[in-house]
């Protein structure tokens, strides 16, 4: 399974507003992920960049003519309204929205959005006043109520040099708004799922603490996966380097015992629960209340036993674990299948390079509660989390 926006039709609108420049690269970003893009660009963004740009980019004609007889689209003004899965407004100015609310259709933009049953993402741009207008929110709210999805805008320093909420969302950040709506009706809709992710770290001092070189990135990974497959996706997650993936509520924890009690509150009506984080199986017995300072002396530190979440966590939902192994894969992982009665453990060995720490991608091994045993190949970590969600989705379906 690729990404998701692999062979996806997205129309890319792009309106006059400064932030236009950052239309290019999410542009661009479509295009390395696997997306056919067409721009279609109203006058007030070809003030700001050229259709030039974005031909380069998407090796595609642009459009910014309703009328020009030399387009492929002239004698057929909705075939890119038919082909698309997805148009995205990114940025998206106040006239624009304004335009979209009352259903005008006066501009190739416009025409489009009205010609096409095809999920709308729009990405507002503007000054702080403006956004804050009384029209603007009702206009907001009125494609809201329709199921248009919106994607910000962000708060920060505005093209008039004021502080406020205005700023396009970041392109990166944008395509997981693009591909949570694309997912919107997924195999998961309607569900919800809890992720762990990172490594918990269990502090000696106020400085130094004990942890492991979990990355984080499996358990961000089949958080974006189950976003993406229309699940309501919950990650509880000890500190990483990531970035808190779009549309995926965030629990930030620190230590293995926090990280417990928070999968316990999340769980509740959960559906599934996914322990991808690597969570520390000893912790300092008591931690210094000021820093240790180095002697010549050797350093004992007391450990004592962290909880358990699988042993502890059960309800009525599936619960999915994962063993990273440096040997004995399988029986290790079997072992932890029956002693944790888990619904599913995904096993890997952290000796391959190819699927240790802090790789982007894993090749591992699926042990079901029947003991059956599934061998995938080397996947992207995204790929992987898509083929746990498959079982998790042929499991649930055989509970209901």
């Amino acid at each position: 399974m690729a990404g998701p926006l692999a062979d996806k039709h997205v129309i890319l609108g792009v309106t006059g507003s400064i932030a236009s420049y950052k239309a290019v690269d999410l542009a661009s970003k479509l295009v390395q992920a696997g997306a056919l893009v067409d721009v279609i660009m109203t006058y007030g963004a070809t003030q700001f960049v050229t259709p030039l740009a974005f031909r380069s980019i998407t090796h595609r004609e642009v459009v910014t003519e309703t009328y020009d007889v030399n387009s492929e689209f002239a004698n057929e003004h909705v075939a890119l309204a038919r082909r698309a899965d997805i148009v995205v407004i990114a940025p998206a100015t106040v006239n624009c929205i304004a335009k979209l609310a009352v259903g005008l259709a006066d501009d190739p933009l416009t025409t489009t959005v009205i010609a096409t049953s095809a999920p709308l993402l729009v990405a507002p741009a503007m000054d702080a006043d403006m956004y804050a207008h009384p029209a603007t929110q009702e206009n907001l709210e009125k494609l809201r109520r329709r199921g248009v999805a919106i994607a910000g805008p962000a708060p920060g320093r505005l093209a008039s040099g004021l502080v406020g909420m205005g700023r396009l969302v970041e392109p990166i950040d944008l395509l997981g708004h693009i591909s949570a709506t694309l997912g919107r009706k997924g195999d998961l809709a309607g569900r919800t799922i809890v992720v762990s992710a990172g490594g918990t770290q269990e502090p000696i001092d106020p400085v130094r603490v004990i942890t492991n070189h979990s990355s984080g990135k499996m358990g961000y990974a089949l958080a974006e996966a189950v976003r993406d497959r229309g699940a309501r996706a919950v990650l509880v997650t000890a500190p990483t380097g990531l970035p808190n993936p779009p549309l995926v509520e965030v629990v930030n924890v620190q230590t293995a015992d926090q990280m417990a009690q928070a999968v316990k509150r999340e769980v509740y009506g959960a559906d599934a629960l996914i322990m991808a984080a690597a969570v520390a199986d000893y912790r300092p017995a008591s931690a210094a209340e000021q820093k240790i300072k180095k002697s010549d002396d050797e350093l004992t530190i007391e450990l004592a036993k962290t909880t358990d979440i699988l042993d502890t966590v059960r309800g009525n939902f599936l619960r999915v674990g994962f063993a990273a192994e440096s040997e004995n894969l399988v029986a290790n992982a079997t072992d932890k299948v029956i002693r944790k009665s888990l619904d599913l453990i995904v096993a890997n060995d952290i000796t391959d390079s190819d699927s240790g720490f802090g790789s982007d991608t894993n090749k591992v091994v699926l042990i079901d509660r029947e003991l059956k045993v599934d061998e995938l190949p080397l996947l992207t970590k995204y790929e992987v989390g898509n083929r746990i969600l498959d079982r998790i989705r042929d499991l649930l379906a055989n509970s209901d």
